[in-house]
């Protein structure tokens, strides 16, 4: 609320001001407006104010505008004697009138103010809710794998034979990368929320960033298609900012689209700009769920188990960092285009790759 914004004095100030601005201005055209156009218009001022500022500075400037009104368009003119009855009669109406709804109009922004701060407490318990329901699930299932699993080593492990073993150890491998995405999204979204990042900007080569991450990810069915542009230059940017972003994505790409589906990177760019285009040959997105996917735990409905639905959240915040962009959009053929595009300063140093 503005009323918040400034004093209490500011607040009388500019209630004088308007009222008298607005009043001069009236009088400058006093042949062509009749006074009681002018009332109107003086309300109209009254109304404005008291959606801005609290009740005694607009009852100040009911009071003012209706005294300025009286005394420059009521004949007789400069004096507050009104001579007609009925002059008088709409007098005290304007004042009346003017008083409650300088009232009325407060009232129903406390009202207001009431309603959005009850629907951002739902907003809020509802995501807290949505966010303790995935954790139960997500922090649950791979810690529970890695406890059974050891105690399964541990309880038999002369009975295990080498192959059991292993599959034991991959067991606690997987759940605990798994384990350690969600603890690291989770830090990652408080440290975008508590808006202490702080980008570590560096010469980066994105190609080899692309390949690492792809290198990165465990054995799939899905194929990704990436052609390094080998003239592309050297961006200054945050490379583990990026490597989070791109590793996000692909995850998405992987976890929410068929066996068997291609993920196409395609990274260009010029000397302000660094493009990465990561798309796939899926199902796509629904048309009117696509505006929702980069919001805090938010995941499609009837998605499988699996994630918070701070991914693509956390993807968009490291872009913004960077006064970036990322558009998400389908493809007419099928699938999903995601098109990042983040301002950087570029460099085509050839020895810059060797420091």
């Amino acid at each position: 609320m503005i009323s918040r914004k400034y004093n209490a004095a500011f607040q009388y100030v500019i209630s004088l001001i308007t009222v008298l601005m607005a009043a001069i201005g009236c009088y400058l055209f006093i042949d062509l407006i009749n006074y009681k156009i002018v009332a109107l218009l003086l309300l109209m001022v009254v109304s404005l104010l008291a959606m801005l500022f609290d009740i005694f500075p607009v009852l100040l400037a009911a009071l003012l505008s209706a005294l300025a009104w009286n005394f420059l368009f009521i004949p007789p003119l400069f004096t507050f004697h009104i001579g007609d009855t009925e002059d008088i009669l709409i007098f005290m109406m304007y004042f009346v009138i003017a008083c409650v709804n300088a009232v009325l109009t407060i009232k129903i922004r406390k009202v207001e103010k009431k309603a959005v701060e009850k629907e951002e407490k739902e907003k809020t318990i509802k995501l807290y809710n949505t966010l303790l329901s995935s954790l139960s699930h997500e922090l649950r299932t791979p810690i529970a794998t890695i406890l059974g699993a050891v105690d399964t080593l541990k309880d038999s492990n002369h009975k295990l034979s080498d192959k059991n073993k292993g599959a034991l150890l991959e067991e606690i491998d997987i759940a605990s990368v798994r384990l350690n995405r969600q603890v690291k999204n989770l830090l990652n979204m408080s440290r975008l929320e508590s808006g202490i990042m702080t980008l570590h900007l560096d010469w980066s080569d994105v190609n080899e960033i692309v390949f690492g991450i792809i290198g990165g990810f465990p054995v799939t069915t899905h194929r990704f298609i990436f052609e390094p542009d080998e003239t592309l230059p050297l961006y200054k940017l945050d490379g583990g900012l990026l490597e989070q972003v791109l590793h996000n994505i692909l995850h998405n790409a992987i976890q929410y689209t068929p066996d068997g589906s291609k993920i196409n990177i395609e990274v260009k760019g010029d000397d302000q700009n660094c493009i990465i285009i990561i798309s796939d040959n899926g199902g796509g997105f629904p048309e009117n769920e696509i505006e929702s996917v980069f919001e805090k735990f938010y995941r499609l409905p009837d998605s499988k188990t699996g994630g918070t639905g701070l991914g693509l959240s956390i993807a968009k915040g490291y872009i913004e960092a960077h006064s970036g962009t990322i558009l998400l959009e389908n493809i007419p053929s099928g699938g999903a285009r995601f098109t990042i595009n983040i301002p950087a300063d570029a460099s085509y140093l050839n020895n810059l790759k060797n420091e």
